[in-house]
Formats: structure tokens, C-alpha cells, sequence
């Protein structure tokens, strides 16, 4: 983690999950500013883990019977910075892009893939813009405009006159 403090934050929400009824399936010990990656499964929607935005190694594990549960699940957050759905359904795939908040989908592999030249970023509370090659060009670019009007040819400027 970035730090000691924000290990010590994300080490608290995943033992206030546990005790709330979540089951550690593994990971959760930490050293210093190294928390171990994390998996856990039955994560309360009232703990901080579920809640908010861990910025750090866990994941948590929901099951769901109907494809449709799944995507309102990701729906119901403040945040929505990128999502990874798996599966082989075309049709989910697609539902998955109309439906869901995020800033991006990624099909079958995991919501960080990334690579430079993609748009990379979130919405709602996840969203501060994109990174990515373009976007990083035009966060450190000023737009400027400059227009100039030529003269008429009698009012053109002449060497030796005032403009």
C-alpha cells in the first residue's frame, strides 16, 4: 500500500467485514505497508469494504442466478471506475456495455487491464478523467485560438507606413 496508515485502513475494513459475517477465503495479514492480496467471499453491503473504494489488494466474491442481478449489484454504487465481466454470451457482453455505469468493460479478463493508447478512467466518485497516451497529451495542452483578419488590398500595409 501507499502507506502504514492505508494499509492499516483497508486491514480494518476487511476485519470489520469478517466479524460483520464475511468469509476470508485468503490473504488479510499485513506488515508494515504490505497487506497480503485478499479474497473474500459474503461481504456485508452495510461494511466500509463494500461500501467505499479499497484501492488496494482484495476482491470480493458475490453469486448471482441471474445475469441481471449481477449488473444491477455494480450499478448500485457512488462509484463506477472499470469493470471485468466473464463470459462466453455475446448478448451479455453487449448488455453488459449498454448497462452498466463504469468507465470501461473489459470482456473476460481482469477491470485493470490496460494499455496506453486506451481510455482508462471512471465515473461518478471513481471519475477525474482518463488517463491514457491522448488524454495526457490534452490534460498538459492549453487550447489556444489565434484569428487574424486580413486587409483589403487598399488597406493593406505598406513598408515604411504605420500599421
Amino acid at each position: 500500500m501507499i502507506d502504514v496508515g492505508e494499509a492499516e485502513r483497508l486491514a480494518r475494513w476487511i476485519g470489520d467485514a469478517v466479524a460483520a459475517g464475511a468469509t476470508l477465503l485468503c490473504g488479510g495479514g499485513r506488515d508494515g505497508a504490505m497487506l497480503d492480496a485478499t479474497l473474500l467471499e459474503g461481504v456485508g453491503r452495510a461494511t466500509d469494504l463494500y461500501a467505499q473504494e479499497a484501492f488496494g489488494p482484495v476482491a470480493m466474491l458475490s453469486s448471482f442466478t441471474r445475469f441481471d442481478d449481477a449488473l444491477a449489484e455494480v450499478n448500485d454504487s457512488k462509484f463506477g471506475l472499470q469493470a471485468g465481466v466473464f463470459t462466453r454470451d455475446l448478448f451479455n457482453m453487449m448488455k453488459a456495455w449498454d448497462v452498466l455505469a463504469v468507465g470501461g468493460v473489459v470482456i473476460n479478463d481482469v477491470p485493470s487491464y490496460r494499455v496506453d493508447n486506451m481510455p482508462y478512467g471512471g465515473v461518478k466518485e471513481s471519475g477525474l478523467g482518463r488517463e491514457g497516451v491522448r488524454f495526457a497529451m490534452e490534460d498538459m495542452s492549453e487550447i489556444r485560438n489565434l484569428v487574424i483578419r486580413r486587409r483589403d488590398d487598399d488597406m493593406a500595409f505598406r513598408p515604411g507606413e504605420a500599421a
